[in-house]
């Protein structure tokens, strides 16, 4: 017994050893095309005075171009290769999602399966050339026009820094997006994610070090930084706990008999996240609620701006009227999003079609009532949740002077991706652990 009990355990040693070396190899993979991606940030655009644009990034940077900035890791900033980062495939996602609840012919390629996702992707593509086109054009006459102290931005501006500007833009955004496909598909975890991740935790230590440095010189307490971080701890432990967070629904299907043989009569849950909607309701209120304070910033400073002045003041950061904006567009959009994500119409019709049933619950239209219910309830709290999370920083930066964000769009990215990839390790792992069960079952079939 003892023997036998020893030689199981060295198959499951070796199985999780051999897996782990494959498990290693997707890690290594990952790391690399991080790097890789690292270093393209410091690549810069052919033709731009980076000490001029440094200047006017300083001066007028508070508006979208600060949280782009923060989402490319700095690249925007620095004006190089991939200052658009990925977000136009980003937006590109989410238009065509948002397109395919509308268009009824891209909703029917959606549920074609695999092929319909196929062509969805390429379309996905496609749009993202377009976005990248329009923005890095936008960004290129955005350069012509800047002049610091130091002088123009631009070094030789035309026609031929447009066309080299756009090109270096673009190839870059479509750069990431096949290295973002190769990490999903040859390492661990969503290689789009992944890139987004590095570019906020890229910016990390700087900020902690700006924080530590206002401790030094006195601008803030001991005692306030030994309390901003067991606040930190416990605010990046209240978000995994929500990210978690599920109702779970009871479904069951009911036996059927095929021949002399009965099938069915399960019992299982169909989980629906409290935070459904995820990090798109404060990616979409930021990005409305920043574009009089950017296009204010970026107008002449002797020019009178008349009521676009007004608003861009009233919308300040730490304003009343900013916060009260901020946490009312998350609201409208957790809300407009969840619709969009999930329809209870078609997940009851497909659960009726499979025989499926909640207990208590009629199947068809009461069934879709039932979820919409449930949805609307944890909707509202996930809401709350997303507001409390997202005026946090507004509160600690007015108030405190903190000198970075924490909180946000930037710890809901990093904990969901954080999140996402350990699971992705532990399926792996117990993968072959089920894999190394077989074996043994198969050595000892043999030996019989």
């Amino acid at each position: 017994m003892a023997s036998a009990a020893e030689q199981l355990a060295a198959n499951l040693n070796l199985g999780v050893f051999s897996k782990a070396t494959e498990l290693k190899k997707r890690i290594w993979f990952t790391l690399g095309a991080l790097l890789v991606y690292r270093v393209g940030t410091y690549i810069p655009v052919p033709g731009v005075d980076a000490s001029v644009l440094g200047e006017m990034m300083s001066q007028r940077g508070g508006g979208i171009l600060a949280m782009f900035d923060m989402f490319s890791g700095g690249a925007l900033g620095r004006m190089t290769v991939f200052a658009l980062n990925i977000m136009p495939y980003i937006s590109a996602s989410i238009i065509i999602q948002l397109m395919t609840a509308a268009m009824p012919s891209l909703e029917a390629l959606k549920k074609e399966g695999e092929s319909g996702r196929k062509r969805l992707n390429q379309y996905t593509r496609y749009l993202t050339v377009l976005i990248a086109i329009f923005q890095s054009y936008g960004i290129a006459v955005g350069l012509e026009h800047m002049r610091g102290s130091f002088g123009s931005a631009v070094i030789d501006p035309g026609l031929f820094f447009r066309l080299s500007c756009v090109t270096s833009l673009v190839g870059g955004t479509m750069f990431l997006m096949w290295l973002g496909e190769q990490i999903t598909a040859r390492g661990i975890g969503n290689g789009i994610s992944l890139i987004i991740m590095a570019g906020i935790v890229a910016n990390v230590p700087h900020a902690l070090g700006s924080l530590l440095e206002l401790g030094r010189t006195g601008a803030l307490s001991p005692l306030f930084i030994v309390v901003f971080l067991l606040l930190a701890v416990a605010v990046v432990a209240f978000v995994v706990f929500v990210e978690r967070a599920q109702r779970r629904i009871v479904v069951q299907y009911p036996k059927r008999q095929v021949g002399t043989r009965m099938f069915g009569g399960d019992s299982t849950h169909m989980p629906l996240k409290l935070n459904t909607s995820g990090v798109i309701p404060p990616i979409f209120a930021s990005s409305i609620l920043l574009i009089p304070a950017t296009v204010a910033g970026f107008s002449s400073q002797t020019a009178d701006l008349g009521w676009l002045g007004t608003v861009a003041n009233l919308l300040s950061h730490g304003s009343w009227l900013y916060m009260l904006s901020y946490a009312a567009m998350i609201i409208f959009f957790s809300y407009f999003y969840t619709a969009v994500v999930f329809n209870p119409e078609e997940t009851a019709d497909n659960l009726k079609k499979y025989g499926g049933f909640i207990p208590g619950i009629r199947p068809g239209s009461a069934t879709a009532n039932y979820f919409d219910w449930v949805l609307t309830r944890l909707t509202t709290v996930g809401a709350i949740y997303l507001v409390a999370v997202c005026l946090l920083p507004e509160f600690l930066i007015s108030n405190y002077g903190v000198p970075f964000y924490f909180g946000g769009t930037s710890l809901l990215i990093i904990v969901s991706v954080t999140m996402d990839t350990v699971t992705q390790i532990q399926s792996h792992l117990l993968a072959h652990q089920y894999e190394g069960l077989i074996k043994k079952a198969r050595v000892k079939g043999r030996g019989r």
